[in-house]
């Protein structure tokens, strides 16, 4: 199971940061690191704090984008420290440990943390179907991007003990089919004029917790992204016949 767990750290500005959370990973079973544009990497600073991990560093994988980081992934997880203008769920460690795992048995899942300074941008955390947050003091709730590693390292091994294998309840589709269907969604939505250019982003996050929560398998991507085909070719059908008419008129008057 734990090796189908990525755990992806993006954008990170420190190199010791990367080193921290390299050996907060092997010390709990964990392997798979990814690294959206770090700012400093490979660098020695990464491996004097790795302490033993340089294998895990050695075998991460440098990521341009987040979508090239979570490819083939069926479940995320990301971390956030502050409660903001979500509906996406939000849970505990302990709550989400045991989700993530259900899904690690069979396919690849991922933990996605931010950047020190500000965490997650709001489209990464679009990204993803559940969002943790680590209980802390309301007065200085920032963790470190290690430790915050090494908590949910420790909470994917405490779940890992009491986990009993089962079949799950679906087979959500992988990472890339769902961004196929957001894009598809969002040029639809703007050639029917649904969406408008007054805040289309927000509109389009909102349909993607919608959706988070669903959890869509590939099955159900094939059936909407069918609806949304028809949409479209009836929409460009409607168009067509309204220039005819209106060629139509224009020379009769002539």
């Amino acid at each position: 199971m734990l090796d189908n767990i990525r755990v992806v750290l993006s954008h990170t500005t420190h190199p010791g940061n990367i080193g921290a959370a390299a050996r907060a990973m092997k010390t709990m079973g964990l392997r798979r690191l990814y690294l959206i544009n770090p700012r400093h990497y490979p660098d020695p600073q990464a491996e004097a704090m790795a302490a033993g991990a340089d294998d895990v560093l050695r075998d991460a994988v440098l990521c341009n984008s987040i979508d090239e980081a979570l490819q083939g992934v069926v479940f995320t997880v990301a971390m956030t420290a502050r409660l903001r203008d979500i509906s996406i769920e939000v849970k505990t460690p302990r709550e989400a440990m045991p989700l993530l795992l259900q899904q690690a048995a069979t396919q690849p899942v991922a933990l996605l943390f931010g950047t020190e300074m500000s965490g997650l941008t709001n489209e990464e955390m679009g990204k993803a179907q559940v969002l943790v947050n680590i209980p802390a003091h309301p007065e200085f709730s920032s963790l470190n991007i290690a430790a915050a590693v090494q908590v949910m390292a420790y909470e994917l091994v405490v779940a890992a003990q009491d986990y009993r294998p089962s079949v799950p309840e679906i087979n959500p589709a992988p990472h890339e089919q769902v961004e196929g269907f957001f894009v598809q969604m969002e040029k639809t939505l703007f050639e029917i004029g649904f969406l408008t250019t007054q805040n289309p982003a927000r509109l389009m996050q909102r349909l993607r917790r919608l959706y988070a929560r669903a959890r869509l398998e590939q099955e159900e991507i094939n059936i909407l992204r069918g609806i949304l085909s028809v949409a479209t070719e009836y929409n460009a059908r409607l168009r067509a016949r309204y220039q005819r008419e209106n060629t139509k008129g224009t020379l009769e008057d002539v």
